[in-house]
């Protein structure tokens, strides 16, 4: 048979996928501890060999290829000249290409600034500012500040490109790239992120033990989210770019994080003026707060306890109770009915939260020519798929009553996410797999996330999409 490996080092479990390549559809699946702090060939050899003994034989693969976001992923720190514009756009380029973002500053940097950046001690730094031919006093000050700084991790620049040859002076093993905006509200993000993504497979995975794997893999290609954001890309767009299913939204809750990505224009409906950036085709957010294990505390803040532990049907000390049992150990797996419930209400609380934050808002503002209604970020209202991915969607027993809390909500008249969308579940946590297959072959690697969708029509019924 035809097979592809595709493996994911995530931060706590090593995930393989045995795809066979003539079907376009994954035949076998299982995962290992992620053994970064030792060997991280120890948890892919122990996932090879319960995928080998699920499948009956050890294939001659054609393909062999890994992501990873193992160890926390990539830690970055982005800079630019006005928060609103070019580190905006520095925000923006470090959110597609997988990077996990920490800290973002504009203007000159401080000593206080870089005081911060040195306790954060970033994997990567994005430096832009200005347009070109605009500001360049402010990024060469800001490279003069991190080149005498105690700084030694990796620097790529995207900004004003008139200050380039003074910059590669000041920081010469800096990766130099076009701007991320070169010209006023005109965001060029996409040679960023490959520069990113460049750095990070070249430099990072080294640093974090994944090039370790290589003797049993082809190569190591994309961090975990770019590789998800891919596959999103590519099942929105189509093989051809034209034959996809259409503008899309990805919500991710994880562990750490709740990560959503949509995949569209997003551009205004007729009659509304936008305000601000233009946003990417394809966007992703990071909400750090919205953790389901690391964060589990943070997410009750959010909305209160009295809320999470009425969605759950518990009382708020067993709340506090169950909290406390999630931060002594991170790595809990809910052990019964009580506990499977308050996944559900803080999945529901991270998802909502997570979608209204990444989705674009409306409203109207008086001016003195009349009421005009004015958008800030991406309109998601007429996105007619939303997929659900990541382990607590994938192992629900109702998906539908997790991913329909990322739905418009109707009593918020300024929310522009999605109002009617059909609800998939990426059943086969195939997303990441399609992103990284992506490089060898579209074809096979859009059917492969197709087929893997699993439509979900409310939270009681569940079949298999017909697409």
């Amino acid at each position: 048979m035809n097979f592809a490996l595709l493996v994911d080092f995530g931060s706590t479990w090593t995930k393989v996928r045995a795809v066979d390549l003539d079907e376009a559809r994954v035949v076998a699946s299982a995962q290992g501890p992620s053994t970064v702090a030792s060997d991280v060939t120890v948890g892919l050899e122990q996932a090879l060999a319960r995928l080998h003994a699920t499948l009956g034989h050890t294939p001659r693969y054609r393909l062999r290829l890994g992501s990873s976001s193992a160890a926390g992923g990539l830690k970055m720190v982005t800079m630019g000249l006005v928060r609103e514009l070019t580190a905006e756009a520095a925000r923006q380029a470090a959110l597609g290409a997988g990077a996990r973002l920490v800290a973002s500053f504009a203007y000159r940097l401080t000593r206080a600034d870089l005081r911060q950046i040195e306790r954060l001690q970033p994997d990567i730094v994005l430096l832009c500012g200005g347009t070109d031919g605009g500001n360049r006093e402010i990024i060469v000050h800001n490279a003069r500040a991190l080149a005498a700084s105690g700084l030694a991790c990796p620097v790529v620049v995207a900004g004003n490109r008139d200050a380039g040859d003074e910059i590669a002076e000041l920081l010469p093993d800096a990766r130099l790239c076009a701007n991320v905006m070169p010209e006023f509200n005109v965001l060029a993000i996409e040679p960023a992120r490959a520069a990113i993504r460049d750095v990070f497979m070249s430099r990072i995975v080294h640093a974090k033990g994944i090039d370790r794997a290589r003797g049993l893999l082809d190569d190591v290609v994309l961090p975990t989210p770019a590789a998800v954001l891919e596959g999103a890309e590519l099942l929105a767009g189509g093989p051809n770019g034209n034959d996809g299913l259409g503008p899309l939204v990805v919500v991710d809750p994880g562990g750490a994080t709740t990560d959503v990505h949509s995949v569209g224009e997003g551009e205004p409906a007729a009659g509304v003026v936008r305000l601000g950036l233009p946003e990417p085709h394809a966007k992703r957010t990071v909400e750090g707060d919205l953790g389901m294990r690391h964060n589990a505390a943070s997410i009750v803040e959010s909305c209160g306890a009295e809320a999470i532990a009425a969605g759950a049907g518990i009382a708020t000390t067993r709340l506090h109770e169950l909290l406390a049992a999630i931060a002594a150990d991170v790595e809990r797996l809910p052990a019964n009915a009580e506990e499977h419930a308050l996944d559900r209400s803080l999945a529901r609380t991270a998802i909502r939260l997570a979608m209204r934050r990444h989705a674009g808002t409306i409203e109207t503002v008086h001016t003195a020519h009349g009421p005009v209604q004015v958008q800030r970020g991406k309109d998601l209202a007429r996105v007619a798929t939303l997929i659900g991915t990541g382990g607590v969607i994938v192992h629900a027993a109702q998906p539908g009553g997790l991913l329909d809390a990322a739905l418009a909500d109707r009593g918020d008249p300024h929310s522009l996410g999605p109002v009617a969308a059909q609800l998939y579940v990426d059943r086969d946590y195939a997303l990441f797999a399609s992103g990284l297959l992506a490089r060898a072959d579209r074809r096979v690697a859009f059917e492969l996330a197709r087929n893997g969708l699993v439509l979900t029509e409310n939270a009681h019924h569940v079949h298999h999409a017909s697409i």
